[in-house]
C-alpha cells in the first residue's frame, strides 16, 4: 500500500501530434504497455460528487488498486497491490480485498459493497524520465472513442507547469486542457446512451 500526491499536466493531442511525439522520442507504437483501468463508483456516483475517483488497473506484472482524492495541488493516490483472484473479486463485487482503500472509501463514508464497475478503459502508455518528471504519451480506447493524451507527472507543480508549457510550445502543440481519463470515459458512456 501506499499513498503519495500526484501532480500532473495533461493535454490533449491529436492523433498526428502523437504519432509526431513518438517518431521525435524515437519509439513506435509497438513500444507502448498496454494497461486496462476498471472503474467504480456507487449507483449514485457518491465518488464522483466527492470529486474522487476509483479505479483497478491491470498491468503487465499484476493489479493495483487506486482511489485518487483531492489534495490542494493534484491528487492523493491511495493504492493497494491485488493478486488476480482479489483484483476479479473487486470487479465482479464478491469481495473487496484493498485494505488501505476500502479504509479511505469508509472515511468518505462510501461502503465497498456499494460500489459497482462502471467500465473499462484500455491505454497504451509510453513513459520516460523527461526534464524533471516523467512523460507520458497515451492512446486511448473505451467504447467507440479513441484519443490521444500528453501527460508530464511531476513533484514540483510551479516547475512542472513551466516546463510543460515551454514543451507544448516548442512542439508547436496548441494547449488542450485534458480531463483525467475517468471523466472522459463517464462523458463519452454518457453519448452513447
Amino acid at each position: 500500500m501506499s499513498k503519495e500526491l500526484e501532480i500532473e499536466f495533461k493535454n490533449m493531442l491529436t492523433q498526428k501530434e502523437y504519432e509526431q511525439l513518438l517518431e521525435h522520442f524515437s519509439y513506435t507504437a509497438a513500444d507502448a504497455k498496454t494497461q486496462v483501468n476498471y472503474y467504480f463508483d456507487t449507483a449514485d456516483f457518491a465518488l464522483k460528487s466527492l470529486k474522487c475517483a476509483l479505479r483497478i488497473r491491470k498491468k503487465h506484472n499484476g493489479f493495483e488498486c487506486t482511489l485518487k482524492t483531492p489534495a490542494p495541488e493534484g491528487n492523493y493516490e491511495t493504492t493497494d497491490l491485488l493478486n488476480q483472484r482479489q483484483a476479479l473479486e473487486f470487479i465482479e463485487g464478491v469481495s473487496h480485498e484493498a485494505p488501505e482503500v476500502c479504509e479511505a472509501l469508509q472515511t468518505l463514508n462510501v461502503e465497498p459493497a456499494q460500489l459497482k464497475m462502471i467500465g473499462k478503459l484500455t491505454t497504451h502508455r509510453i513513459e520516460f524520465d523527461f526534464r524533471s518528471g516523467l512523460l507520458v504519451l497515451d492512446h486511448s480506447e473505451y467504447g467507440e472513442t479513441v484519443d490521444y493524451e500528453l501527460e508530464f507527472e511531476v513533484a514540483d507543480a510551479k516547475n512542472g507547469e513551466q516546463q510543460f508549457t515551454e514543451f507544448l510550445q516548442q512542439r508547436q502543440i496548441p494547449l488542450r486542457p485534458a480531463d483525467k481519463k475517468i471523466a472522459r470515459f463517464m462523458n463519452s458512456a454518457k453519448s452513447e446512451h
